[in-house]
């Protein structure tokens, strides 16, 4: 087998005997190795089987302007993942990936953190997901001596969300996720704390929230409750009764939706 690329000592591409273009990982896999080179295969630890041969170009460019250690964490994330999640990933998502870690570490080199809106969400209906962007973060923190914040697990989670077609987040849950925070800020500004968010009963609430906050998205006003009820409430718990109408007030500022009794 012959290397037709060499990224750096340990990184080069070849093509395998069924004509697939392939990225393989090895100690010195690549040291003093020109294209044209015979590859020692008995440094072969790990291959990466590159599917859209269209975008190598661009997987190139990027893969030669990162730092080593930055293309080895990628490479063994992606593979990890490709095990977790039973999938195969196109050459396409090997570039934003590794584009995304890349800007994710120089953001936190220069203090300047991005947070991500759908992580509520992201945690709670991706599991699988959310825990490989977790390895991700710990990976950089073992190899970079970095601590992302925690905004990147999601963030990076993300990625192998939308890698699966069938699993790609719609602006619809955008959209939601927005409510949903939202309405949850205005409660925590209201109340001045935050209740512990693994509790059952945090949960519970935030569920609720995530239903209401779906009929705001489609517009769906149910019908008129029990007034009876209504006063009840108002007399009873005036100061949830006066957060429920800032958060009246919120939906039907942002959102042109009026609250039922």
């Amino acid at each position: 087998m012959k290397i037709e690329k060499v990224y750096n000592n340990n990184v080069v591409q070849a093509k395998s005997s069924s004509g697939d273009e392939i990225i393989l990982m090895g100690a010195g896999l690549g040291f003093q190795k020109r294209a044209g080179d015979e590859l020692d295969e008995s440094r072969i630890e790990k291959t990466f089987v590159l599917y859209d041969s269209d975008k190598l170009e661009d997987f190139s460019q990027l893969y030669h302007t990162l730092p080593e250690a930055e293309i080895d964490l990628v490479l063994e994330l992606i593979a990890y993942a490709k095990e977790e999640l039973d999938v195969t990933f196109e050459t396409s998502f090997y570039i934003g990936l590794a584009d995304h870690i890349h800007y994710a570490i120089e953001r936190n080199r220069n203090n300047l953190p991005v947070q991500n809106p759908l992580s509520w969400e992201i945690r709670k209906f991706f599991p699988k997901e959310y825990q490989l962007g977790r390895k991700a973060v710990q990976m950089i923190f073992e190899r970079l001596y970095l601590l992302l914040p925690e905004d990147e697990i999601s963030s990076i989670a993300l990625h192998f969300i939308n890698a699966q077609k069938e699993k790609s987040i719609s602006s619809e849950s955008y959209r939601v996720t927005k409510i949903v925070r939202d309405i949850l800020g205005i409660v925590r500004l209201y109340y001045g704390q935050v209740t512990d968010e693994d509790s059952i009963s945090y949960n519970r609430f935030v569920t609720h929230i995530q239903y209401f906050a779906q009929r705001v998205s489609s517009g769906l006003v149910q019908g008129k409750n029990d007034s009876f009820l209504y006063e009840q409430v108002k007399l009873n718990y005036p100061q949830a009764f006066s957060c429920t109408q800032k958060i009246k007030a919120y939906v039907l500022s942002s959102y042109d939706f009026d609250m039922s009794l």
